[in-house]
């Protein structure tokens, strides 16, 4: 669909959709350049402050995905006017604003309107130095790939809307998605990183695959390497798999290949769409160690080497 519309050529704009970049990059004539981005979802827990805190971590994400810090935001609000209290709204806006105080960012102000099926989420703005921008293209012929944050909590919570879910599913993947991925962000400047996506609606293979493409080289992706929610692998096998699972290997249909020897809960977990994942950082094996080892020193425990890559083959990305 962006297809049909025509790229910008203000050579201000560092970074649009052409990529498939978490957000856009716009520089000023001096001073730190602009990021910014807009994400909103419906519920994914009957708890509509813990609600607030994911949409809210989540937004944030793809500034931080983006190797910038986020400074303002905007609330932005779907509501049902007669079936739902607005004490909830209330709940909702106060978890929102939590994260975004956790992140360091100031709420400014939003836009609500009437809608039939409740929405959530935030536009935000952050700032970086022109020359720092860290994108979605640049992986390297060599690199290996490290992930932050343990995966498949669209599983988990597919399986808590049947209650289907143990307590300890839920606890991790909630406990995931408020995470802010403001720590793993800022560890990971201090290397040469020379890519990075955070992992959300397209799942692990979907941003992988974006990676790939906008780099022109495979990415060789280990199974049983990839940090798992507790309960994740059993609830796919068991079938808890959302919407957005099937369309993802639908639309990664011959860009990705998984090998016939990966588990069916493992290759349903990669799939799986994720809400406020982590960050998925490109860099060189000399330094990757080091950036795992100081990830689970300040508390990132999922921190994982994932995967490796190499040059084009006849698939973007390989799930072996």
């Amino acid at each position: 669909m962006l297809s049909a519309i025509p790229p910008s050529s203000d050579d201000r704009v560092l970074v649009d959709f052409r990529t498939s970049d978490d957000a856009g990059v716009y520089r000023w004539e001096s001073g730190p350049a602009l990021v910014q981005t807009v994400d909103f979802f419906t519920p994914i827990v009957d708890d509509p402050y813990t609600f607030g805190q994911i949409a809210a971590a989540n937004a944030l994400s793809d500034v931080y995905a983006m190797g910038a810090d986020p400074i303002t935001a905007l609330n932005i609000v779907g509501f049902p006017r007669d079936t739902l209290d607005l004490k909830i709204l209330g709940e909702i806006l106060k978890g929102g604003g939590e994260r975004a105080r956790a992140a360091g960012a100031v709420v400014i102000g939003g836009h609500t309107i009437i809608d039939p099926e409740l929405k959530y989420g935030m536009a935000v703005t952050g700032v970086v130095h022109p020359d720092r921008v860290i994108r979605n293209v640049g992986v390297r012929d060599g690199d290996v790939l490290v992930l932050t944050k343990p995966l498949g909590t669209g599983i988990v919570t597919t399986a808590l809307k049947q209650r289907k879910a143990s307590r300890t599913s839920v606890r991790a993947a909630v406990a995931s998605m408020v995470a802010l991925n403001g720590p793993a962000s800022r560890l990971a400047r201090r290397f040469a990183v020379h890519a990075c996506s955070d992992v959300t609606g397209f799942g692990l293979l979907g941003h992988a695959a974006e990676m790939a493409m906008g780099s022109g080289i495979t990415l060789m992706l280990d199974s049983s390497a990839m940090p798992l929610l507790p309960g994740a692998r059993r609830l796919a096998e068991q079938g808890f798999l959302t919407g957005g699972c099937r369309r993802n290997r639908a639309y990664l249909e011959g860009k990705v290949i998984v090998e016939a020897g990966v588990p069916e809960g493992l290759r349903e977990v990669a799939f799986d769409p994720q809400t406020s994942g982590g960050l998925l950082l490109a860099l060189s094996p000399r330094v990757a160690d080091r950036l795992v080892r100081k990830l689970r020193a300040n508390g990132i425990d999922a921190a994982t080497i994932v995967g490796r890559a190499c040059a084009k083959r006849d698939a973007w990305v390989f799930l072996t």
